[in-house]
């Protein structure tokens, strides 16, 4: 599943090429899905609805409230994936937020339904990267983009180094480690 959209790259570059496997593997590795290496794999939507107390004064939701739906966005990941807070406690790990990054797009109002999609991006360090697009239901635009990125501590808040066996597990049962 990994490698899906590599296997079946169909760019006319790619197939009048007559090394063929090696250009369409660095093609689609470093064209299609990027320089960094780093690729969606996982992802979820959760929709809601703009509430009155996310307003500022101006009628417009307060630039701080899409951090707040960053999270609902994280925790419905979670929920969809089975990575959610509650297990993460249970075995033993935290994951503070280290970096957020949050690019706005255009203003929302007040009863607007919006879509919060999630993105996990995998790569190989022990963190959790997330990123978010905040899209209007209705038409699709794009209001706002941003990116977390979550380190693993235990409980007592001593950062781990190494990832965590429990989620090692979660990324095997994915599919995204051996």
């Amino acid at each position: 599943a990994l490698f899906h959209h590599i296997e079946h790259c169909t760019s006319p570059i790619i197939s009048n090429s007559k090394s063929f496997g090696f250009a369409r593997h660095f093609f689609c590795e470093h064209y299609l899905l990027g320089w960094n290496m780093e690729k969606v794999l996982l992802k979820s939507t959760k929709e809601i609805e703009v509430r009155f107390n996310e307003l500022d004064p101006l009628g417009i939701v307060w630039h701080g409230n899409y951090l707040k739906y960053f999270e609902i966005g994280r925790e419905d990941f979670g929920v969809k994936h089975g990575i959610c807070y509650t297990d993460l406690k249970r075995e033993g790990i935290a994951t503070p937020v280290v970096s957020v990054q949050c690019d706005y797009k255009s203003y929302v109002t007040y009863g607007e339904r919006l879509l919060i999609e999630t993105r996990f991006i995998d790569n190989p360090a022990a963190k959790i990267i997330l990123e978010y697009t905040v899209f209007r239901s209705e038409n699709k635009e794009i209001v706002a983009e941003g990116r977390t990125v979550q380190v693993f501590t235990d409980i007592e808040g001593n950062l781990l180094l190494i990832l965590p066996e429990y989620i090692a597990g979660w990324k095997r049962k994915w599919g995204l480690l051996d």
